[in-house]
């Protein structure tokens, strides 16, 4: 007698959330700390001056800052109302609120 074939197991879908509010803050303030450049000047082996920079950007955008990550609270607030909070589907990535 032949022994039996396990029956083949279903697996789910891959796919990956993104929350929209917390994509655009993230964004946001990695523009307002000139977080790319100073990961440059560090990766270039200038890790002092990229730390430098980065401080002193955060010390000049303090008000935008302040104001980006308010508004972030504001609409994680506001978007718990929404009852499926997806804006949008593409393939296997779902921008959510």
């Amino acid at each position: 007698m032949a022994p039996r074939r396990k029956a083949p197991r279903r697996r789910a879908k891959r796919s990956f959330n993104v929350s929209a509010i917390e994509a655009g803050t993230a964004l946001s303030l990695a523009q307002s700390t000139g977080f790319a450049e100073a990961l440059q000047m560090a990766l270039n082996g200038n890790i002092a001056g990229g730390i430098n920079d980065m401080s002193a950007k955060i010390m000049s955008n303090k008000q935008k800052i302040i104001g980006t990550l308010g508004a972030a609270a504001v609409a994680k607030v506001a978007s718990k109302g929404f009852a499926s909070g997806t804006l949008a589907k593409l393939g296997p990535i779902r921008v959510k609120l």
